[in-house]
């Protein structure tokens, strides 16, 4: 198997969870109209590196202000039984996840393991 073609684009991961945390800040908590879309993973190369990585910072200090602004029990307009603490939980879960997704893929590319 051709193993560049089975790898996760990383620019991709870092756009999926800048738009997973949207959803769930914006989305979830504050009730305002998302959507998602299966080109996250696989943008085009118009989002480089450097825009993307812009992007994710923006959205974390967007998802802090909330957070701090928020009381963890404060329950979350799209998911049932949720709060703020599960939504909090739910995106170091994706964000953990995601990270080993780039670690194996970069393992891939370059053969070194966290050793």
């Amino acid at each position: 198997m051709d193993t560049r073609r089975a790898l996760i684009c990383l620019v991709g991961i870092v756009n999926h969870l800048t738009h997973v945390e949207w959803r769930w800040i914006d989305g979830g908590m504050l009730g305002q109209e998302t959507s998602r879309s299966e080109a996250e993973f696989a943008p085009g190369p118009e989002l480089t590196v450097q825009l993307a990585l812009a992007a994710y910072r923006e959205r974390a200090a967007a998802t802090d202000a909330t957070v701090m602004a928020t009381p963890l029990e404060q329950p979350c307009r799209s998911e049932h039984g949720a709060d703020l603490r599960w939504v909090l939980l739910h995106l170091v879960n994706e964000t953990a996840r995601h990270a080993g997704h780039a670690d194996a893929t970069r393992e891939l590319l370059d053969g070194a393991t966290g050793e």
